[in-house]
């Protein structure tokens, strides 16, 4: 009998301070939930407003179990944009039509990349472009003149997704739970784990437009789930159409970029600026500089062909600085590091790379299979940190959106090719950068963040495609304690899981 999985659940992108041990990841401030258990995610939410989520943070759980988290001004507080009329939150998910976990399952027996998605879907519904679900495609109600605001929520498992309505123009406002200043545009793009909150108004004609997404495919020559999913934007004042009926016309349809449209992703990204004026560090005590990109493993002795199926009779790995994580599976590190617990981590995760080498360009064979252990990076509390994140073309290079548990950060700088601190440099913005808590790594190309180290614990920092992270394509902060209770990291509450 197949053994039944424990559950942990995370609020993504909730900042945590000092309550790392709701945070919610999979062996990293917790073990999971037992079948029949329960836990309890007790947490403040202080100086964060918009719209976040929530989803399972064991294996691939998260494909179906996931919802909205959205933070409203304080009572008597405006939001910074005209009040809209109407709010609707859009989930972007993605469907398999096997147990997701099967699937993963099957990809870590033969070594080889999973099996794609069959659909995508919204709030639920792969929408009519599918003949299976033809009759359960969402609607969504606008008024003519009204302000809608949608906040939009990737939450697919294993890819960046383009969003559209036809006929109608988005103001972007906010992100990622913070505010914007507003800008422009026809189609918005998310990586998972990325919350995009766009005005529209009902400024056409009384109809039925279709919401479209599909995918975004920065990989070369990957396979990938190419279908549509649709939702429809209905005017209360258009005719409803009678259910089944062959003569109603139907819903305009969205322009949608091409899967492999960079330039369209870097034209959006660049247009993200912090409404108000954000502490961004200037001065700076840790310079990180990390490599990230997938790899390749040679097949261990005693495995066989059937489990070395990627290429070359190889088996897909990934990882950062070379060093693929490996999860515990005793203990959360977040309790080991609290109780002092020896040979569950090490503090030892290298700070640069361990060989220098063209990044971008032709990478020797010889760096394509990197070294699995479970090494953390340690700050002190209060360290100003920068991080470049540089993509790397080992195998296939892809935008990886990656995300950072316990902060949220500022974007300074994203770029193509080698990151060059004597001439990139230039480029940073420190006045009004965007402040996320998941950034996309451009495809053959670099981001800078900063933060600053304020809140102790344990923080995993992974890329948001879950084949990835099971790849090992993560690493995680010890952030120390400071002085005093408010600098400390909480004490771990009864009902804390065990392994």
């Amino acid at each position: 009998m197949e053994k039944r999985m424990g559950l942990c659940l995370r609020g993504h992108g909730i900042r945590q301070m000092r309550t790392g041990w709701a945070d919610g990841p999979e062996y990293i401030t917790q073990c999971p939930i037992r079948p029949g258990g329960s836990y309890t995610y007790r947490f403040t939410i202080r100086g964060q407003e918009g719209t976040l989520w929530w989803h399972a943070h064991s294996s691939w759980l998260r494909a179906t179990v996931y919802g909205a988290l959205i933070i409203r001004p304080r009572e008597g507080t405006p939001y910074p944009f005209p009040k809209p009329h109407r709010e609707t939150p859009i989930l972007l998910g993605e469907w398999w039509n096997r147990d997701p976990i099967s699937v993963v399952r099957q990809a870590t027996r033969t070594g080889a990349a999973p099996n794609v998605s069959d659909a995508y879907t919204i709030n639920g519904q792969p929408g009519d472009l599918y003949n299976c679900s033809r009759q359960d495609t969402v609607v969504v109600p606008i008024s003519t003149g009204e302000r809608h605001l949608l906040r939009v929520i990737n939450a697919a498992l294993n890819q960046e997704l383009f969003f559209a309505v036809a006929n109608h123009k988005f103001t972007v406002v906010g992100a990622d739970a913070s505010y914007l200043k507003p800008f422009t545009t026809n189609v918005i793009m998310l990586g998972p784990g990325q919350t995009t909150d766009v005005l529209i108004t009902g400024d056409q004609s009384p109809g039925r437009y279709y919401m479209a997404a599909r995918p975004y495919q920065s990989a070369q020559n990957a396979p990938f789930d190419n279908t549509t999913t649709t939702a429809i934007l209905q005017y209360t004042s258009a005719a409803c159409p009678t259910k089944g009926s062959a003569n109603a016309p139907p819903p305009a349809f969205p322009s949608l970029p091409a899967f492999n449209d960079t330039a369209t992703v870097t034209a959006f990204a660049r247009n993200f600026r912090s409404l108000h004026r954000p502490p961004v560090p200037t001065e700076i005590d840790e310079n990180l500089f990390f490599t990230v990109g997938l790899g390749l493993n040679s097949c261990p002795p005693n495995f066989s062909a059937a489990q070395c199926q990627a290429p070359n009779g190889t088996r897909f790995t990934a990882s950062m600085n070379n060093v693929s994580f490996v999860f515990p599976s005793n203990w959360s590190l977040l309790q080991a590091h609290k109780y002092g617990i020896p040979g569950v981590f090490t503090t030892d995760f290298p700070a640069n790379p361990p060989v220098q080498f063209d990044y971008t360009g032709n990478v020797s064979r010889a760096l394509w299979q990197p070294v699995a252990a479970t090494k953390l990076y340690k700050l002190k509390y209060g360290s100003r940190v920068q991080v470049v994140l540089q993509g790397t073309s080992i195998f296939a290079a892809e935008n990886h959106p990656f995300h950072l548990h316990g902060y949220d950060f500022f974007i300074i700088a994203e770029g193509f090719g080698n990151f060059n601190p004597k001439t990139d440099s230039a480029k940073f913005n420190l006045v009004d950068p965007p402040m996320r808590n998941t950034v996309g790594v451009p495809v053959n190309g670099w981001a800078v963040i900063r933060f600053v180290a304020d809140n102790p614990g344990v923080w995993i920092m992974h890329c948001h495609l879950d084949v990835h992270i099971t790849w090992g394509l993560a690493m995680a902060f010890l952030v120390e304690d400071g002085v005093g209770e408010l600098e400390m990291l909480e004490a771990p509450p009864a009902d804390l899981p065990v392994c």
